[in-house]
C-alpha cells in the first residue's frame, strides 16, 4: 500500500530546502489498489514505466479522476507510441530521432510535454542523448518537429556520485534555456532537490519493494 508518512516526509524535505520540487509516485509493478490508496491521500502525480501495465491500471482511473497527471518514466518502444499518447501526459524518456518522429506521425500532442533523456555517464547499457549532442537534438525536436520539450532527464550511473550528474544536467538545461529537470529517485532524491529538480521519481519509498 501507499506510504503516506514517507510521502509527507519528502514533502517536508522539499520545503526545508525552499524548493518547489514535485513528487512523481512511481507505481510500476504495484497493483491498482495501491494507486487508489495514494489517490485517497490526495496524490495526483503518478509514474509508470510500461505502456501496457499503465493502461491496465490507469485507463479507468483517469476517467474517474481527470486531474491525474500520468508520466511515462521508462523507455518507450516506437510501436507503443500511439497507445502512449492516449494515456500519458508527460514523457520523460525522449531519447532518439526515430521516436520523436513517431510522436509527430501520430499527432494528438497539443497538451503533451517532453523531457529529453540525457546519458550523462555515457553508459552503453543506458539510453539517452550525450550531453554534447543534446543541443542539436533538442533544437530539432523543438524547431523542426514542434515538440513541447520542457526539460532534461537523467539517471546517474549507479556507482558514481549523483550530485555530479545532477549538476551537469542543471548546467546544460540552463545553457539550452530549459526550465525543468527530471532527476532523482528513492536513493538520491535529496541531491536532486538541492539541484532544483522539477520532478523526483519516487517508487520504493512510497510503494515498498516492487512485486516481481
Amino acid at each position: 500500500m501507499f506510504d503516506i508518512a514517507n510521502y509527507n516526509k519528502i514533502l517536508h524535505e522539499i520545503g526545508d530546502f525552499g524548493k518547489k520540487t514535485k513528487i512523481i509516485a512511481v507505481s510500476k509493478n504495484h497493483p491498482e489498489e495501491s494507486v487508489k490508496d495514494a489517490l485517497s491521500f490526495g496524490v495526483r502525480i503518478f509514474g509508470e514505466n510500461r505502456v501496457q501495465e499503465a493502461k491496465t491500471k490507469f485507463k479507468n482511473l483517469k476517467k474517474n479522476n481527470p486531474n491525474i497527471e500520468l508520466h511515462l518514466t521508462g523507455p518507450l518502444q516506437t510501436n507503443k507510441t500511439k497507445e502512449a499518447i492516449k494515456l500519458f501526459d508527460i514523457f520523460h524518456t525522449l531519447d532518439r530521432e526515430k521516436l520523436a518522429k513517431e510522436f509527430v506521425k501520430h499527432g494528438g500532442l497539443e497538451n503533451k510535454k517532453f523531457f529529453v533523456q540525457i546519458n550523462t555517464g555515457k553508459e552503453e547499457s543506458k539510453s539517452g542523448i550525450y550531453l554534447e549532442e543534446s543541443k542539436g537534438f533538442i533544437n530539432y525536436c523543438k524547431n523542426d518537429l514542434s515538440l513541447n520539450v520542457i526539460g532534461l532527464m537523467c539517471i546517474p550511473p549507479i556507482n558514481e556520485n549523483p550530485a555530479e550528474h545532477f549538476s551537469l544536467l542543471q548546467q546544460k538545461a540552463m545553457e539550452l534555456g530549459l526550465s525543468e529537470l527530471s532527476m532523482g529517485m528513492s536513493s538520491d532524491y535529496i541531491e536532486a532537490i538541492k539541484h532544483n529538480a522539477t520532478y523526483i521519481r519516487i517508487g520504493t519509498r512510497l510503494f515498498g519493494s516492487r512485486e516481481k
